[in-house]
């Protein structure tokens, strides 16, 4: 808009009735908050500013391209912008991602997010998982002091699925059987007494499953806690961990008053009961809801909507860096 343009416009902001001026300044903190989400997008860039396709830093602006600044490598002269190699690119509406967080934040379902972002309900559904793709693989690499570990189970589900080989349940359902069985999918959570939690969804109970995700997580200077399963302490015996099992079944839920499993037990209940609003989750897409809830527990009630936009893109060292400041 021209300079006259636009004082002709302000100057008929004082006739507009009180009605259309709240729509005015609705309308204007949406466009500002849309501004915000791009900028903090190419803000991301400009912390790390090399070229995605082979890492030079001799780059230079080459227009805009679907709102974003696109760069220009000078030494494999290909061109990228701050989405390029993210679980983010080529997906519409980006004034609208800063508010599709917020109901990530507050866990709203698909419908009722689509609903709240005036989005699709298929392009809610697709903006989910392309948002949580990045958070399912956080996990931490190694744990220290004592370290909890015990499975907890989730009922196969097929979700969504049009040719299934049973009877449809309907949200959820219940198992055709008691206890444990091959309908229930198992699910390794380990934590340690900082707060640092990793989850591994397994094919079953034993060591063959267990070892290979629990073996990276420790080592000599940590405690393994369990319950009294065997798996556990043929593991810890073959990679020399020490190891403290706990007697559940006979009662015994505290040794010495440390060595216990109810921080990761604490954490199993959290998440079952938040999982409970989602009606049944599809187990093809489990993973990603382990790693949502993971990154509610990391980032804890202290984050913004920003913070989870930068982790979609997989730039954790920005929202690293403004927890510290």
């Amino acid at each position: 808009m021209k300079t006259i343009e636009f004082k002709a416009w302000l100057g008929g902001m004082a006739r507009l009735s009180r009605g259309q001026r709240d729509l005015v300044r609705e309308d204007m903190a949406g466009k500002v908050e849309a501004d915000l989400g791009v900028k903090l997008l190419e803000d991301s860039v400009t912390d790390t500013p090399s070229c995605p396709h082979c890492q030079s830093q001799k780059l230079y602006r080459w227009g805009k391209n679907a709102e974003l600044q696109r760069y220009r490598c000078r030494d494999c002269m290909r061109t990228f912008n701050a989405l390029t190699h993210t679980p983010l690119a080529h997906l519409h509406y980006k004034s609208k991602w800063l508010k599709y967080q917020k109901t990530m934040i507050d866990g709203l379902s698909v419908r009722a997010a689509a609903k709240a972002c005036g989005i699709a309900k298929n392009t809610s559904f697709k903006w989910r998982h392309r948002f949580l793709s990045a958070a399912c693989t956080q996990q931490p690499a190694q744990m220290s002091g004592i370290v909890e570990a015990d499975e907890t189970f989730f009922l196969e589900s097929k979700k969504g699925q049009r040719n299934i080989d049973r009877k449809a349940r309907k949200r959820g359902g219940k198992a055709s059987k008691r206890g444990l069985s091959a309908e229930q999918i198992p699910v390794l959570v380990v934590r340690d007494r900082h707060g640092e939690t990793a989850d591994f969804i397994l094919s079953g109970v034993n060591a063959e499953q267990i070892k290979p995700v629990l073996k990276p997580l420790l080592n000599q200077d940590t405690l393994l806690c369990t319950d009294g399963a065997a798996v556990y302490k043929a593991v810890a015996k073959q990679e020399h961990i020490a190891h403290r099992p706990v007697n559940v079944a006979a009662r015994k839920r505290v040794i010495a008053g440390i060595y216990h499993i109810q921080n990761v037990n604490a954490y199993h209940s959290r998440l079952k009961k938040w999982m409970v609003k989602f009606n049944g989750v599809a187990t093809k897409y489990l993973a990603n809801y382990l790693g949502w809830h993971r990154m509610k527990e990391r980032f804890g009630e202290n984050t913004s909507p920003a913070d989870w936009l930068l982790n979609a893109i997989n730039r954790t060292g920005q929202f690293q860096q403004r927890c510290a400041t």
